[in-house]
């Protein structure tokens, strides 16, 4: 798992181990990065099964419902079966592009 914070955004990588075990790993961590747009990074990872994806939901409620963003970047997942809750993306520019459109959002105070 790599970190790399640029500003208020933290861009998490996981390049080898399981989503679960990125998920396990990112609740012990979280305050360390609570206050941050979140920008989860799976590209290199083989396709991902809906069932994976969704270990991701409490951890986006909660960060979202502290008006930060949480944005999940994989194109290997079947976009149709993504929970509304999740914000998944195929590439980073559209994760960069969602996080500026809900900071915007979020100074209109929508």
């Amino acid at each position: 798992m790599i970190f790399d914070k640029q500003d208020n955004i933290t861009v998490i990588t996981q390049e080898k181990a399981s989503v679960i075990e990125l998920v396990k790993k990112l609740d012990v961590l979280f305050d360390r990065f609570k206050n941050d747009n979140i920008i989860i990074s799976l590209t290199s990872l083989r396709q991902i099964p809906l069932s994976d994806m969704v270990e991701f939901l409490n951890l986006s409620n909660t960060h979202r419902q502290a008006k930060n963003s949480f944005v999940i970047v994989t194109d290997k997942v079947n976009f149709d079966e993504m929970p509304d809750e999740l914000v998944v993306v195929p590439t980073m520019q559209e994760a960069y592009d969602i996080i500026e459109m809900e900071e915007m959002e979020r100074d209109l105070g929508f």
